[in-house]
């Protein structure tokens, strides 16, 4: 789901490209492209700096941007002037407070949800650290006198009673229910935290709306279109240009759409919605630590109240 969800809010950026500035976004496919790469790397745990990728972007599309709408010329601009563009873009600030204004609303949404994914994976660690028990030699001559020594007596259909079912599981599973506690703990942690992923650090409000913000960068920018020549002049010099390549937009906007559908923003399969329901499933299984024994006994190996059980000695009616 952070997947399909990265996918499209590049799927919208590179459409506001393609529909709004369509000379430049055969171009700034290439950086929005990198830029939700370094999205995905942070958020699946790469040491990577919001602030660093955010600035990184709008330092390479100050050079498309200049060319195209600041000032467009019959030839491009050399490599070596959009090196220089890209160097300036944060003392020139063509985009104004967009930048840190993006820097913000990636943070305070990003981490959040970094954060969340490697809470699930301890989750998973938990889970399969518990996955295979090392039974002790007690426990196990206490689940064989449990299980098979009424068979000796020819009792093959009796059951152990209840009572001695929890002492002899709970004795053997003492080490599994120390984890109830911290796991109680865990899943309470995991629903407030869930619950606290909204507004501000909802990311999926943040990335599908990262368009509108570049959008607003690039209005900004033609708005102040000669104050900001004049600026690049002064620390770049006069461009410096070369013959034009062929523009267009590379981007094929029909290429994801049936995998885009099915995340639609008035669908129920939003990431808000899919961690709600993911939680209140895990809700389910709180006490699973602690409860196991009562689960076995209860489900699988004791007998039911009223019926004559096996003690660990006879068959009796009551233990």
């Amino acid at each position: 789901t952070f997947e399909m969800l990265i996918r499209l809010a590049e799927n919208y950026t590179n459409t506001l490209f393609c529909n709004a500035y369509r000379n430049m976004a055969a171009e700034a496919t290439v950086h929005v492209q990198e830029f939700f790469t370094d999205v995905g790397l942070f958020l699946f745990g790469t040491d990577v700096s919001t602030e660093e990728f955010v600035n990184r972007f709008f330092d390479t599309l100050f050079p498309v941007v200049y060319n195209h709408v600041i000032n467009p010329g019959p030839t491009d601009i050399s490599l070596e002037y959009a090196e220089c563009l890209r160097v300036a873009r944060r003392d020139i600030r063509p985009f104004g407070n967009v930048p840190k204004k993006a820097i913000g609303q990636m943070g305070r949404a990003l981490l959040p949800s970094r954060t969340f994914l490697q809470a699930l994976n301890v989750g998973i660690e938990v889970i399969n650290t518990t996955d295979h028990l090392h039974f002790s030699k007690d426990c196990s001559r206490a689940l064989l006198r449990m299980q098979y020594c009424p068979h000796c007596q020819g009792l093959t259909l009796s059951k152990p009673c209840m009572g001695y079912c929890l002492n002899i599981i709970r004795g053997c599973l003492a080490d599994v229910a120390e984890v109830d506690l911290h796991w109680r703990g865990y899943i309470q942690s995991l629903e407030e935290f869930s619950g606290a992923m909204r507004g501000a650090y909802d990311i999926e409000h943040v990335l599908l709306n990262f368009h509108s913000l570049v959008n607003d960068a690039l209005v900004q920018a033609r708005v102040n279109g000669p104050e900001l020549s004049e600026q690049v002049k002064k620390i770049c010099g006069p461009p410096v240009r070369k013959p034009k390549e062929s523009p267009g937009c590379s981007f094929d906007q029909n290429k994801d759409n049936q995998g885009l559908k099915m995340f639609s923003r008035d669908s129920e399969e939003t990431l808000t919605n899919r961690r709600k329901e993911f939680v209140s499933h895990l809700r389910l299984y709180r006490a699973f630590y602690g409860g196991l024994a009562d689960q076995l006994c209860g489900n699988e190996l004791a007998a039911a109240d009223g019926l004559p059980c096996w003690n660990g000695e006879d068959v009796v009616r009551r233990y």
